[in-house]
């Protein structure tokens, strides 16, 4: 096994002209608006485990990053000690960003869960480790990485986790991949694939893994209107997309499909600067989708930009709106949705509640179950509704939220629906929601 490095230490075998801890300033990058950027990657784990692609990850990031604005921080192959020291650096430097700094923490190697705890292994750590080994020593995701940067609502925070494996035995068979998380406010978090699943990574060190290849070519290619949560489900498509095409028959029956979870506040786009509005028939055009809160009409206004429009300014934008729309759609025609038209009125409610009905026609299953739980509590001036609550989590399961479904199956069990609580459990251990030990325990 080789010796993981401790910070400012490599092997010949890492990557030698990556610098570790060298931040890099992009020239270009707006007045008041700081991007800011750590990107982790840990190649170096004992055998079998070593993933060799990491060192192009983390070179490959790191320069897409700087050319979007971002001043860029590397480390590679961390020890715990060392990792921790890396964060809380990286920490102070978003708080003294101010509140508004557009901060991402990107880490490439390989990340578990135990006892429902999101955990990144730090250099040299041995994923088949047991459980409590694994917790002393590995980085929790919230505890470590989210809870230190993200109280910057005005802001956005973004976690890009790129765990993955380099045996497709491991991936078909291994159930340890990531806990779904709800995000707090001003937060993105994105994985490699979906919640419970562990993401592949080729061996040869020339290649990106699959996600952060498609991370790179959107990134470098996306137009700047993109907002970044667009960029994301940009990246997500691409993915997906890559691997259902690929010559290798085994990699295309197991297809990635990223998972993302947002709570961001503020639209903020990947150009560098303030957007300028410019009246003509595309922008127009495209301002007529963006204020319909109805998927049906969202969808027909998307496909009708980009019809009229197909290589217009927002089609990008459009796109994704367009496939958002699509899936609100097919959740609401499940029959365990009890959700209807007028449950997406926009004359209701303040203008919080209304951004975040605007994600919700668009398919984004955190901000459908932030509506019900508006509902539930009588918030943001909508009348307390338990119906109202019980539709739209309803609807946010359907669009794979998992936490939504436990939430769905403990109001079950209290209210004597022992069949609706069971189902709606095992809904949620299937979307990739392992409940922490003592919410299950107390549910038992």
């Amino acid at each position: 096994m080789a010796k993981p490095a401790n910070r400012g230490s490599f092997s010949r075998r890492q990557f030698l002209a990556l610098p570790l801890l060298a931040a890099a300033t992009c020239l270009g990058a707006s007045a008041g608006q700081n991007r800011l950027a750590l990107v982790v990657g840990n190649r170096v784990y004992p055998d079998p485990f070593d993933l060799p692609p990491i060192p192009k990850n983390v070179r490959d990031v790191s320069e897409a990053l700087e050319r979007r604005g971002f001043q860029v921080t590397t480390a590679a192959d961390l020890v715990t000690a060392a990792f921790q020291g890396v964060m809380g650096e990286f920490a102070a430097r978003v708080r003294a960003a101010g509140p508004g700094a557009i901060a991402m923490f990107f880490f490439s190697g390989h990340g578990v869960q135990a006892e429902a705890e999101n955990l990144l292994l730090s250099a040299g750590m041995n994923p088949a480790g047991l459980p409590r080994e694994l917790l002393g020593q590995a980085i929790r995701l919230r505890r470590d990485v989210l809870d230190p940067l993200t109280k910057r609502p005005s802001g956005l925070t973004m976690a890009v986790i790129d765990a993955c494996r380099t045996s497709i035995t491991s991936v078909n068979r291994d159930r340890d991949g990531l806990n779904q998380i709800e995000p707090p406010p001003g937060a993105l978090i994105s994985f490699a694939t979906g919640a419970g699943k562990p993401a592949i990574a080729p061996v040869d060190p020339a290649q990106n893994t699959f996600y952060t290849g498609s991370f790179v070519r959107v990134l470098n290619q996306a137009p700047d209107d993109v907002s970044f949560s667009e960029f994301f489900r940009l990246v997500k498509a691409d993915v997906t997309r890559t691997m259902e095409n690929h010559p290798v028959r085994a990699i295309r029956q197991i297809a990635q499909i990223p998972f993302i979870a947002e709570n961001t506040q503020e639209r903020i786009r990947l150009g560098l600067g303030t957007e300028i509005a410019i009246s003509t028939d595309d922008s127009e055009a495209w301002g007529k989708v963006d204020k319909l809160y109805w998927p049906a009409e969202v969808l027909a206004h998307a496909e009708a930009y980009l019809r009229a429009f197909p290589d217009g300014r927002f089609a990008a934008s459009a796109a994704v709106v367009r496939d958002g729309a699509r899936e609100a759609i097919a959740a609401l025609g499940s029959r365990e949705v009890r959700l209807y038209r007028s449950s997406f009125a926009a004359d209701m409610g303040d203008e919080e509640y209304r951004s975040e009905l605007r994600k919700a026609a668009r398919g984004d299953k955190d901000a459908a179950a932030r509506i019900g739980r508006m509902y539930r509590e009588g918030m943001h001036q909508l009348a307390k509704d338990l119906k109202r609550w019980e539709g739209w989590l309803q609807y946010s399961v359907e669009l794979g939220n998992g936490i939504a479904s436990y939430e769905l199956a403990l109001h079950y069990l209290a209210t004597d629906q022992p069949h609706l609580a069971s189902r709606y459990e095992a809904r949620a251990r299937a979307l990739g929601f392992t409940p922490p030990p003592t919410l299950d325990n107390s549910r038992k």
